[in-house]
């Protein structure tokens, strides 16, 4: 449970940002659905959805994510659906549960960086770009190996361009949070492939024309919690990666 002093709606990103530096327990609501599983005394809570980033945008080189844009928009989305086939689709519904992402968000789910986040290891199988307020605009493997610190997350930015993609995850029971996930894409000969709740937060494990299942998950470390071992994650990586290199291949 989590307990809040004040509420701030703002009116720019300009005026969230001032109100999140200005004390260290004030904080950026996403869809809360992970906040409330914690305990935490927040200064200012900070609502971000009074400034238009909910919107799942076609710019014409790029698609933008709005960074409140649900779980559930991913999932339905056919301008994600028509460039990165099932990608979007497949990493998210294995979430917990429709009513869920129908609420959780694009940008509480990446800027957390979570382990376990099924979505940020569908982007980083992507180039993709994150688009900060006060930072400015970095790679998603540059932002996902990043040191946490105060900003805004605005937007995901994605090349418009078709690529085949697939997602791969290992779930003891369905909307149980994943031992394993794997993403690969390709596009023009290039392979992108990302690994995640490891259960460190996801990777991308190898970008290249010639990828081996083998070799990628060498290069990996893994660690054990309560879902799974060490070992068994590193045996069941290579399976995962084949599977995706196979239907990525299968769609080209």
């Amino acid at each position: 449970m989590y307990t809040i002093r004040q509420f701030l709606c703002p009116s720019s990103l300009e005026e969230a940002y001032q109100a999140l530096t200005a004390a260290r327990n004030n904080t950026v609501l996403g869809g809360c659905m992970w906040l409330r599983l914690g305990r935490r005394a927040i200064g200012t809570a900070i609502d971000l959805s009074a400034l238009g980033l909910d919107r799942i945008t076609d710019t014409g080189d790029t698609i933008e994510i709005g960074a409140m844009v649900s779980l559930r928009q991913l999932e339905t989305s056919e301008l994600l659906y028509q460039q990165y086939g099932t990608l979007f689709r497949d990493a998210v519904s294995g979430i917990v549960g429709t009513q869920f992402r129908n609420t959780a968000t694009v940008g509480g789910s990446v800027f957390g960086r979570f382990g376990f986040s099924d979505v940020l290891t569908a982007l980083l199988a992507l180039p993709a770009q994150v688009k900060l307020y006060h930072r400015g605009t970095v790679s998603i493997e540059e932002f996902a190996a990043m040191p946490y610190e105060k900003d805004i997350l605005e937007c995901i930015i994605l090349p418009k361009q078709a690529y085949a993609a697939s997602y791969q995850h290992m779930r003891f029971q369905a909307t149980d949070f994943p031992v394993l996930t794997c993403a690969v894409s390709c596009q023009d000969g290039v392979y992108r492939v990302s690994v995640g709740a490891r259960p460190q937060k996801a990777c991308l494990a190898y970008s290249g024309q010639t990828p081996d299942a083998k070799a990628i998950t060498d290069s990996l470390n893994f660690s054990s919690n309560m879902r799974a071992s060490a070992d068994y994650r590193r045996k069941i990586c290579p399976v995962l990666i084949r599977r995706a290199l196979e239907e990525v291949q299968s769609c080209k």
